[in-house]
């Protein structure tokens, strides 16, 4: 199941919007996080939107490359770490990873890095279910 359909990209405007609204966020350099979960119907149990920042990257370029190394690491990774933990919930949970670095790492920094974002967002979601 290591892919990225089009049903696990976050493109719904109203979605985004309340993600960025209502979520809670953290930061775990080089991303800035946010999450929330919410009720509408789903095939996957998590949807993601990944950016990167116009004003940090001038050229278009370097914005791809840097989504493209996220995107595949989120790929390659997010069966193990994410979506196990999550299969037993009825919500979806939106997701938005966003690259606040200054400079572009290699891929291996990539996946050490989301693996440490994936851990303490299950970190955070849980003690969120606790309160």
């Amino acid at each position: 199941m290591n892919t990225f359909s089009k049903e696990e990209r976050l493109c719904s405007r109203k979605l985004i919007d309340l993600l960025f609204k209502d979520g809670s966020s953290f930061l775990l350099y080089p991303f800035r996080v946010s999450y929330i979960f919410t009720d509408t119907p789903h095939q996957y149990p998590v949807q993601v939107v990944i950016n990167a920042s116009k004003k940090r990257f001038k050229k278009a370029v370097d914005r791809n490359l840097i989504k493209r190394r996220c995107r595949e690491a989120y790929r390659l990774q997010k069966q193990l770490q994410l979506y196990t933990d999550l299969a037993n919930r009825e919500q979806l949970l939106l997701l938005s990873l966003q690259f606040v670095g200054k400079q572009i790492y290699d891929y291996s920094f990539f996946e050490k890095k989301l693996s440490g974002v994936f851990k303490k967002l299950l970190v955070n979601i849980e003690s969120d279910g606790r309160n």
